[in-house]
């Protein structure tokens, strides 16, 4: 038995029941695709379920406010997601009428959709043969075939897109990405596959040569970024300000408090210096570890500012604490009211 049919039988028996294996709709299968980037299926199933609840066409969610989108989507990091999908939610529904494009290409133009989505989407929603090339696959295809050429170079790509390409089953296209997508997830996981279960053992490169642990290669190390960040909470008669991230930088059109980042820790005496007003309290760090950064914070209770003396922070708003789980927060900042309320 081939490659390509071993895996599509091993994926029929094994495969997990998940809700957008069910539909062909295009839209819930970008949803879906888009929700588990960078996200464990685990993590991204409510999700998923909650997005499609409360958006269950591409309509619903171009004629949702941007706000309504980041607050479902809260929780999940990597926003620029979330702004993405409306984004081309609003272009699906009003250039193209509501439907979906069905060729590769076209679906590649769509902002936030790049090779691996576009694959997805074509070859699962319209059957069309076009292959996807994720973690799982990169996985599970260098240690088949033994490739040592790091997967994190043109060079390595090129290969393993090729690799795919060959063996895509073209009839059924769709399932074949699914397949090799979920053998590297539940069977050629990173960390002790056991091999000994494995349908593909007999002419794995990697096992025969004992190189499991050492595949896939990668050489690029990704630079971590160690930020401090010193919020300034202001409360006043049941109400409490807040801020809008509007900027290029993490978490945009969320919101969190006003803010003085420092390049390192820095004292209390320092930041009284520089804080809009007298701090009452102040909380320990509290840690945010992000894909490419780290992030400590405090937080700084302050006494009430002065009338339109927010007029300096920009994009605040004063609103009633009980209204808070209207918008969206980063998770570092539902951290804070955690330990802060309880």
């Amino acid at each position: 038995m081939n490659f390509s049919k071993a895996i599509i039988l091993w994926y029929q028996k094994n495969k997990r029941n998940l809700p957008f294996r069910k539909t062909k709709d295009p839209y819930r299968i970008w949803v879906s695709e888009i929700i588990l980037q960078q996200t464990r299926v685990s993590q991204g199933l409510p999700y998923y379920e909650r997005f499609v609840n409360l958006f269950p066409t591409v309509h619903h969610l171009a004629k949702a406010k941007e706000d309504s989108v980041m607050k479902a989507w809260q929780g999940l990091g990597y926003y620029s997601r979330a702004r993405n999908l409306h984004h081309t939610a609003i272009y699906i529904s009003k250039a193209l009428k509501g439907k979906f494009p069905d060729e590769f290409e076209k679906i590649k133009e769509l902002k936030g959709i790049g090779d691996y989505t576009a694959g997805a989407i074509a070859s699962i929603a319209f059957n069309k043969p076009h292959v996807v090339v994720d973690g799982n696959v990169f996985r599970v295809l260098s240690r088949y075939f033994g490739i040592i050429t790091p997967v994190d170079t043109i060079e390595g790509k090129k290969i393993f897109v090729q690799k795919a390409e060959e063996l895509l089953d073209k009839k059924r296209p769709g399932t074949f990405n699914q397949a090799i997508m979920e053998f590297g997830a539940l069977q050629c996981v990173p960390v002790n596959p056991d091999c000994t279960k494995c349908i593909l053992i007999k002419d794995c490169k990697a096992f025969n040569k004992r190189i499991v642990d050492n595949l896939p290669v990668k050489i690029k190390k990704t630079k971590i970024r160690i930020r401090y960040f010193n919020y300034f909470v202001f409360r006043a008669k049941g109400k409490i300000l807040i801020k809008k991230r509007t900027g290029s930088d993490i978490w945009k059109n969320l919101y969190d408090f006003p803010l003085i980042e420092m390049e390192k820790p820095v004292s209390l005496r320092r930041i009284q210096k520089l804080a809009p007003g007298l701090v009452k309290s102040y909380s320990k760090l509290i840690k945010q570890v992000l894909s490419h950064q780290i992030i400590f914070a405090r937080f700084f209770e302050m006494n009430t500012l002065r009338k339109n003396e927010n007029s300096d922070f920009g994009n605040t708003i004063y609103i009633n604490e009980n209204q808070l789980n209207k918008y969206a927060f980063p998770r570092l900042i539902e951290k804070y009211f955690t330990a802060k309320f309880g």
